[in-house]
């Protein structure tokens, strides 16, 4: 039976690029000289720290990183912002955790979401942080995917393992 997984998987390794070109970019701008902005990744807790001197060099900050995400054709869906706290000096710190993985709630909503198309003979099951769908063709399946990729959910998805 056909078959394929859905999954929410972010590249570290084009996060970490992102993230240097980002602070290489304020190094060299000449609208951060002296605000001692900062831009700092966390691998092991997938977590991005920026800092700058007000709230306004901050939003700057934001999208210069933003800018680098989609020139690396990383998904902004993969991206939530905390809320911004004072740092010491007067300075404003933000925290940027990166969303990998599909929890157990967002699979239930993409179950519901295929078992609404109400197609013949689709099955779909969550297997850890991914979702596996199989069905008894390869179009529904393809089908499938056209829904998902329109439906506007808070994860950047990539369906992988397809098999006939």
């Amino acid at each position: 039976m056909p078959s394929f997984d859905v999954v929410s998987e972010i590249d570290m390794q084009e996060v970490r690029n992102a993230v240097d070109q980002a602070s290489r970019e304020i190094a060299n701008r000449f609208d951060f000289k002296g605000t001692d902005s900062s831009i700092d990744l966390n691998d092991k807790d997938m977590l991005i720290t920026i800092e700058s001197a007000s709230e306004d060099r901050l939003i700057a900050l934001r999208q210069v990183l933003e800018e680098k995400f989609v020139k690396r054709k990383l998904s902004m869906k993969s991206i939530d912002y905390q809320d911004v706290e004072a740092a010491s000096g007067g300075r404003a710190r933000q925290k940027v955790n990166l969303k990998a993985g599909i929890a157990s709630d967002m699979a239930k909503k993409i179950n519901t979401h295929i078992k609404d198309m109400k197609l013949k003979g689709v099955q779909s099951q969550t297997q850890g942080d991914q979702v596996r769908v199989t069905a008894k063709k390869r179009d529904v399946l393809q089908d499938i995917i056209a829904a998902l990729k329109e439906a506007d959910l808070e994860l950047p998805l990539q369906f992988n393992n397809f098999r006939d």
